[in-house]
């Protein structure tokens, strides 16, 4: 079995597993769903493409800077009309950073690291208007378990968020290393009591049809990862949206 853990960073993201009319909201971390559908896009799969391998990959993810929830009222026009559509209260996240983390045959996850590298369709964290901040992709794929890799892997939080977290320490402790910890969700296993469930697995993207069953869900929390430097320079320069650009024409 193989692991491959990504970097779902950005100044917005949505994660929804429940949508009804004009309400749409998010749940605290990335959904089986999102992420699964993000890594189908980078193959560049169809939306009533057969997802079944997909969704037999083991899925959890970390929450290394919850973020903030946000909410936002949109409007819109019929494009043919000019009518005025219902309003729309839509639900973010923001600065969040999660690790997440698909783990399943080896074959398939080098086949999902190499589409990150080089994506068909633009990568986005749970919608369209919330495109990652930095790099999706940590590492090359590992040899080891999934909950292990999660358990292992450098805390990703900001500079900003790290000190927030001594500051609080140090006021719980009276010491700037008092103890910090991680949550962790993780797929249940076979015969486990659930800590929750979401409908989140996909059966189908097909627009005309979307179809998710439910998935149970297990929590834990994790001490900090043991070598998990500070960033001491910025990230690197990262847009996704370059390649929509013609190159600029050079000047002497």
């Amino acid at each position: 079995m193989s692991v491959l853990l990504l970097r779902l960073a950005g100044p917005l993201q949505a994660w929804g597993s429940a949508a009804r009319f004009t309400r749409r909201t998010t749940e605290n971390a990335p959904t089986k769903s999102g992420v699964l559908g993000l890594l189908a896009a980078a193959q560049g799969r169809a939306r009533d493409a057969d997802l079944s391998d997909l969704a037999k990959l083991e899925f959890g993810v970390r929450l290394d800077q919850p973020g903030t929830r946000l909410r936002d009222f949109q409007t819109a026009h019929h494009v043919g009309s000019g009518k005025a559509m219902p309003l729309s209260e839509r639900f973010y996240l923001a600065d969040a950073i999660f690790v997440a983390g698909v783990a399943g045959d080896p074959k398939l996850i080098n086949a999902l690291y190499e589409a990150l590298l080089d994506p068909v369709f633009l990568p986005y964290l749970g919608r369209r208007s919330c495109p990652p901040a930095q790099p999706v992709t940590i590492a090359e794929p590992l040899d080891t378990s999934l909950e292990q890799a999660l358990r292992e892997a450098a805390w990703e939080a900001s500079d900003w968020y790290r000190r927030q977290c001594a500051n609080s320490a140090r006021h719980r402790t009276g010491s700037p290393s008092g103890p910090q910890q991680l949550e962790l969700l993780l797929d249940c296993r076979a015969g486990e009591e659930p800590d929750i469930t979401l409908r989140d697995l996909p059966l189908s993207f097909d627009p005309r049809h979307r179809q998710y069953g439910l998935r149970g869900v297990r929590g834990t929390h994790i001490p900090l990862p043991p070598k998990s430097p500070a960033a001491t320079s910025p990230p690197p320069s990262h847009d996704p949206t370059a390649v929509l650009s013609p190159a600029a024409p050079r000047t002497t």
